[in-house]
């Protein structure tokens, strides 16, 4: 087994842009609506393929389904890898969406599970919100809140039942399965989430799509998955046992920190992978693995059978090492 470097599967919508060239140093053909990019994914049709090395050309469910134990270590067996790894550019607001839990996702009869994901900002607009969560009349009682949105919604209110609040880089919000939530224009985002496609609009800010016509919205469907009320603000990091790594979501689906070393690194030993996204400077994997330096907007995983590692970390264009990090529990 061997670091696996993956090819970005760019997905174009009206509300992207092409800060993937600007602020994480990609190459994009012509065009201003580069929305997302995936990184990691392991989801029927869509499938990362290794870049370099000796694995390239395959696909992580090719590897996950052949060598599944080196991949995952004490993770292993599963169908397919469980985490979807995207950087998001939002040059217009995202619509404003809600993703079933796992339960409710089985009943669709889709291979997708259900969607818990988080956000950390990389860079922000002047102005840019994050809409998370949702806000009630401190009146209102717990158990009709739900009521009180769902007739917002069906009289077109939706807006104004959205909690917000203005973004900054380095903020990580956590959006549990369930939570009604949109990402805003001017804001660059890292997302991880269990490996699910399954959105449901609520509002597109009345906006119309590509063909002139409003784009559909999934109300019934939508209403129903909204099982969180609460208004969601960004998380707050806590200590690990390194003192380089803040831990920012500990959640059942996966684990989520901010690195930010000094010199050598160590990671890995545990059996289990370890994913890891550069913001900033330049990353070295251990020389015999022969792969490129990685810089800003890189992406690497470490699979659970090549054990600890030690990285060399370096600050590159003014900026010190800085990375995101994602493992499972």
């Amino acid at each position: 087994m061997h670091p696996l470097v993956f090819q970005p599967i760019y997905r174009r919508y009206l509300w992207g842009g092409r800060r993937f060239a600007t602020a994480i140093g990609r190459e994009l053909p012509a065009g201003a609506d580069f929305a997302e990019s995936w990184e990691l994914v392991d989801r029927v049709a869509d499938q990362s393929v290794v870049a370099i090395g000796p694995l390239a050309g395959a696909t992580l469910g090719q590897l996950v389904r052949e060598q599944g134990r080196a991949i995952l270590g004490r993770h292993a067996p599963r169908p397919s890898f469980p985490l979807l790894f995207k950087f998001l550019d939002a040059r217009r607001d995202l619509s404003v969406q809600v993703h079933p839990d796992d339960a409710r996702a089985a009943k669709l009869g889709t291979p997708d599970l259900g969607k818990t994901e988080a956000w950390y900002v990389v860079d922000a607009a002047p102005g840019s919100r994050v809409y998370a969560g949702l806000r009630f009349d401190p009146e209102i009682p717990e158990d009709e809140k739900h009521r009180v949105f769902t007739e917002a919604v069906r009289a077109g209110r939706c807006e104004e039942m959205l909690h917000s609040f203005f973004a900054k880089p380095g903020d990580c919000i956590f959006i549990p399965a369930g939570t009604v939530h949109a990402i805003g224009s001017g804001l660059l985002v890292a997302e991880i989430q269990q490996c699910s496609d399954v959105t449901y609009r609520l509002h597109d800010w009345n906006r119309t799509g590509p063909d002139g016509k409003l784009r559909p919205l999934h109300i019934d469907a939508g209403l129903d998955a909204v099982t969180q009320t609460e208004a969601v603000s960004p998380a707050i990091a806590t200590r690990t046992s390194d003192p380089v790594v803040s831990r920012l979501v500990s959640s059942p689906y996966f684990l989520f920190d901010e690195v930010e070393p000094v010199g050598r690194w160590g990671i890995g030993g545990d059996d289990s992978f370890h994913f890891l996204a550069v913001l900033a400077g330049e990353v070295r994997l251990e020389s015999h693995w022969q792969l490129p330096p990685l810089t800003r907007g890189a992406c690497v995983l470490l699979p659970a059978a090549i054990a600890s590692q030690t990285l060399e970390t370096t600050a590159a264009f003014g900026c010190q090492p800085k990375l995101l990090h994602i493992t499972l529990p």
